[in-house]
């Protein structure tokens, strides 16, 4: 394979999938012969692909490494991607992604070339994350027992650029002689990461108060959102459920109608939802919200976390309330 392209939004991810996929290509070979690297702010596209239809010299191999290609416009990468399109076999190209956002007549290039994509970012979903850690534990040499495995996805939530340094000091304090379970990782995780936004509100629904405090905390602390974006979150959850509201939906399908989305699991979700709060539950939760909007714009003299704790506790309990009228 003569050209890959390395994308996603963690820089540590994107660093140790790169790191890694030269080690490979340059073997056992010599790295200061083989290897040319730009990652400044002053290289120019033209310079990469004077280095990548340069012939190796003392070596059958020669790769070459562009990072941060989301600084260069659609007009700039044109000529990589005339090159991308007709490759020198003797060359392996690394293009990496990062400094914003990477030119789409770039990606289609490689595509069209057959190059190699790798994403780094993890799944969103929670079953398909869970099975990226397992992923990323077996290229570590490690072992972990299943209990072991969900505490480190949901430890390290949305912060999975950190898995790399913990997975590597497991490494040099178990080696890889043993299955690690959680009292063996437990003390290496470090302060708990942020968390995406359907955790909390899954939490929320689920009625379960102190799970939801705790996400809120993670989402407010480790996960750096202000207060305000936590808000629009919650905003943009109740509103949906209040655009089910007098609509009549009955199923899946009606209810993705109503929301202007496709049929399947948020749709149903949603309608489950709704008929778990009912009308009285939904406009509840819609006053909680604005009262708090109101209050974390100096309404009321409370610290802002404050304001944000007692609000996911009410909303907590709404559920529990509908079902007791």
């Amino acid at each position: 394979m003569a050209v890959h392209l390395i994308t996603g939004d963690d820089e540590s991810l994107l660093l140790a999938a790169v790191s890694d996929l030269v080690h490979r290509l340059v073997g056992e070979g010599d790295r200061s012969l083989m290897v040319d690297e730009f990652d400044d702010d002053e290289y120019d596209v033209a310079t990469v692909v004077d280095a990548a239809q340069t012939s190796p010299f003392l070596t059958e191999l020669r790769v070459v490494v562009a990072r941060g290609l989301g600084r260069f416009t659609t007009d700039d990468v044109g000529p990589l991607a005339a090159y991308v399109a007709d490759p020198l076999p003797s060359t392996e190209l690394v293009l990496v992604a990062g400094g914003g956002r990477l030119p789409k007549a770039l990606t289609d290039a490689v595509k069209k070339a057959g190059g190699a994509i790798v994403d780094t970012s993890p799944p969103m979903r929670a079953g398909e994350r869970s099975g990226w850690f397992e992923d990323q534990v077996t290229a570590a040499g490690l072992r972990f027992d299943h209990h072991a495995l969900a505490l480190l996805a949901s430890w390290l939530g949305e912060d999975a650029g950190r898995v790399q340094g913990i997975l590597e000091t497991l490494a040099s304090a178990y080696g890889d002689s043993h299955v690690l379970k959680v009292v063996d990782v437990e003390p290496f995780l470090g302060e708990a990461g942020g968390v995406p936004p359907w955790d909390l509100t899954d939490a929320i629904d689920r009625g379960d108060t102190t799970k939801s405090l705790l996400l809120l905390h993670r989402m407010m602390r480790a996960g750096e959102r202000h207060p305000l974006q936590v808000m629009a979150i919650l905003h943009s959850h109740f509103t949906k459920l209040l655009t089910l509201d007098g609509s009549n939906a009955r199923d899946e399908s009606s209810a993705a109608a109503v929301l202007g989305i496709k049929p399947g699991f948020p749709a149903r979700k949603a309608l489950d939802q709704y008929r778990k709060l009912g009308n009285g539950g939904v406009v509840r939760a819609i006053g909680l919200l604005a009262q708090a909007d109101l209050d974390l714009r100096g309404a009321k003299e409370w610290p802002d976390e404050l304001v944000m704790e007692v609000l996911v506790a009410r909303l907590s309990r709404l559920g529990v309330g509908a079902r007791r009228a």
